[in-house]
């Protein structure tokens, strides 16, 4: 037997109390001065990680106001959007907007750890979603999140499960590092090839590539559309309607992700913050895509606006400079590149999958784990 089974036979053999979130939690209602909050204790939806990887730095930040307040083991849970599944739990005081719930534990019996595991399962954020108003930008319901039901077990059991569940998610962490120190390695290499000497010409990126934007709002998604549609998110949303055909660079112009660049050749559309560079001149699409892959984001980041949201514009596109050496040395350098990128894939191969491997497999025991017979009444 066990140590969780033994447990459940001593301490509940006859199953387990549930109880809604709003017995155990409630939303907090404390204020922070944006004054008192930087870029890594200010939580924005934007700088939460979609599918629960926990949240980044912002690169917006309040300049004034009241933010609300979250505290050590508070969990934030990102309200725009619930099937993006954006969930942290904090480990630091710090400040959030009205796009982020607040869950404060008000039952010293509850383990904070073990509402995180709770709160993250795709149960979870199924019922949110099922519960959500607004097609195009769905918005979870405060209140049906609060009768979210929640199975209770004694704090004993709680503690076992969050050890067994924390050993998975430690495995998926050394996997995740390890992929990591591969792309670290692919990128020194990268920047190696693409360091130039003064015989290099620098050439401003409107001489090479016409530069335009999209026309589309980030709420005009479709979720089963024919054609990707770029927002500013990293990954591409889907839409029934295309505005570009063609070989593509697309920027995304503001929000956590400025600067981020996808490539595509094709049909798709387009957020009209977003950049798309096309009908290139004198480059090579890879060598450039490569070198803006490695610097854009810096330069980005420094001459951005700070308005209420960073943004680009753009003059900072159209006086960005590249390194345009012959196309035969492009070519070189690419393939080069290419196989580097290659080589890294190689090594890493499997990581991934392994990755995505291990993940289900949390899923899978975490959800067994929290599943508890109803306490039986003894009336």
């Amino acid at each position: 037997m066990s140590t969780l089974e033994r447990l459940i036979a001593e301490l509940c053999p006859d199953g387990v109390e549930h109880r809604t979130l709003g017995d155990v939690a409630q939303y907090s209602s404390a204020r922070i001065a944006a004054a008192a909050v930087n870029s890594e204790s200010y939580v924005g939806v934007d700088n939460l990680l979609p599918d629960k990887q926990g949240k980044d730095f912002s690169n917006y930040v309040p300049q004034s106001g009241m933010l609300t307040r979250y505290e050590p083991n508070d969990i934030l849970i990102g309200n725009i959007r619930p099937y993006l599944k954006k969930i942290w739990k904090s480990d630091c005081v710090g400040g959030t907007n009205g796009d982020v719930l607040v869950v404060h534990i008000t039952d010293n019996m509850v383990s904070a750890d073990y509402l995180y595991y709770v709160l993250s399962s795709d149960t979870f954020f199924t019922y949110d979603m099922q519960h959500a108003k607004g097609a195009k930008m769905p918005r979870g319901s405060k209140d049906a999140i609060l009768r979210y039901d929640i199975p209770l077990p004694p704090l004993p059991i709680q503690q076992e499960i969050v050890r067994i569940l924390d050993k998975f998610t430690e495995l998926t962490a050394e996997l995740t590092a390890e992929l990591t120190t591969r792309k670290r390695q692919y990128e020194y290499y990268r920047s190696e090839l693409l360091t130039f000497g003064d015989d290099v010409p620098m050439v401003s990126l409107d001489e090479i590539c016409k530069i335009t934007t999209g026309k589309l709002n980030a709420n005009e998604q479709v979720k089963n559309g024919k054609y990707p549609f770029f927002t500013c998110d990293e990954i591409p949303y889907k839409i029934d309607s295309f505005a570009f055909d063609t070989e593509a660079i697309i920027i995304s112009g503001n929000g956590s992700r400025i600067g981020h660049i996808n490539y595509y050749n094709g049909k798709f559309n387009a957020y009209q913050r977003t950049y798309v560079l096309s009908s290139f001149v004198k480059i090579n699409v890879m060598h450039l895509l490569y070198y803006m892959q490695a610097y854009l984001r810096d330069y980005i980041i420094i001459n951005s606006k700070k308005g209420s949201v960073p943004y680009i514009t753009l003059p900072m596109l159209t006086n960005y400079k590249v390194p345009v050496p012959s196309l035969g040395e492009q070519s070189r350098i690419v393939a080069i590149l290419d196989r580097f990128d290659e080589l890294t894939t190689d090594i890493a191969n499997g990581l991934p999958a392994e990755i995505e491997a291990r993940r289900k497999q949390y899923e899978y025991y975490r959800d067994k784990l929290l599943s508890f017979e109803d306490k039986v009444d003894a009336h």
